[in-house]
């Protein structure tokens, strides 16, 4: 037996040597090539073992308890979870890097940013902001413990220029993430917050709704008219009452609905609720619904126009015949 085994009568249960090796591997594996120690004392690793391992190179140190498993050529999200493993449980990827795993501006490259709720841990090329989290501010994207994208936000007012906040906010609207309920939600739980992130925050969320309200329905739909007319689509019947709506778009002889909505509605539950309610009434009528937001039609015209011409060349819905629900 290994050096793992020869122990194992002495202090209990611990892995022996190719199920140690077995262990890191499975572990780097999941968590981007790096481990910490603690992780692999609580999988029945020996300290000697991890030592030994450590000794011979097969882990290599990249910080206090922290270890790449064979080689130190790490993608940037190794590093990323060595920095959360480094300060300890309860951390996470905050800031201008969780803006970068969430994918809305670039990362950092010097050093890494992490929030955790417990004081005085330290670990070289590691900036720790000491919080408390609660669940709501907390998700997980390839296994790495991070802020979630609206906290992210709310924490990078604090950092970052006023520019910089804005063009990731927008980034975040053109990807259509960005939901502002969340983001006053996660105001509300930071309103103790010194300094003036909260109102860079407001400051840059209004700029962003007068430019993008700036598109109002009317412009909207000339925007989206001249897209089918570009592409050498049939025109429809616009603001067209059907079932006693409204609609923005009417193609009646495809009986295809298309609705158009402004940045100011896509960003409020009441407002996604009735949408729904409206398509299924459109359905139950024997009309498609296709719904574009205003970031589809300004930021992916092709895309629009791809679904409006598979649309309308596909066969028209027959109507629904569904009863009443009991009331």
């Amino acid at each position: 037996m290994g050096e793992d085994c020869n122990v194992e009568a002495l202090r209990g249960p611990k892995a022996c040597a190719p199920r140690a090796d077995e262990i890191i591997r499975d572990l780097a594996a999941r968590q981007h090539g790096v481990v910490a120690r603690r992780q692999l004392l609580d999988a029945g690793l020996s300290i000697k073992a991890v030592r030994v391992r450590a000794e011979r190179g097969q882990l290599l140190r990249l910080h206090r308890g922290v270890y790449a498993v064979g080689h130190r050529q790490l993608r940037r999200e190794g590093h990323w979870l060595a920095a959360v493993l480094a300060i300890g449980p309860g951390a996470v990827l905050s800031h201008r890097d969780a803006a970068g795993l969430h994918g809305i501006r670039p990362a950092n490259h010097a050093t890494t940013e992490v929030t955790s709720p417990a004081r005085g841990r330290k670990a070289a090329g590691i900036v720790v902001h000491h919080a408390t989290l609660l669940p709501d501010d907390v998700t997980t994207i390839h296994a790495i413990p991070v802020t979630t994208l609206a906290r992210t936000l709310v924490d990078l007012a604090s950092v970052v220029p006023a520019d910089h906040l804005a063009k990731a906010l927008r980034e975040a609207d053109q990807q259509q993430r960005l939901d502002v309920q969340a983001i006053e939600r996660a105001l509300q739980r930071t309103r103790g917050r010194r300094g003036p992130g909260h109102r860079a925050m407001r400051a840059a969320l209004a700029e962003l709704e007068a430019i993008a309200t700036s598109l109002t329905r009317s412009s909207l739909e000339a925007a989206f008219l001249k897209l089918t007319d570009e592409a050498g689509l049939p025109r429809p019947r616009t603001n067209a009452d059907i079932e006693s709506l409204n609609v923005d778009a009417l193609w009646q002889d495809h009986r295809l609905v298309v609705e158009l909505d402004g940045w100011q509605t896509h960003h409020t539950r009441h407002a996604f609720q009735q949408d729904r309610t409206r398509d299924v009434t459109l359905l139950r009528a024997g009309y498609r619904v296709a719904r574009f937001t205003h970031a589809d039609v300004v930021h992916k015209p092709a895309w629009v126009m791809q679904v409006m011409r598979e649309q309308l060349s596909a066969p028209s819905p027959p109507r629904a015949t569904m009863s009443e629900p009991c009331r």
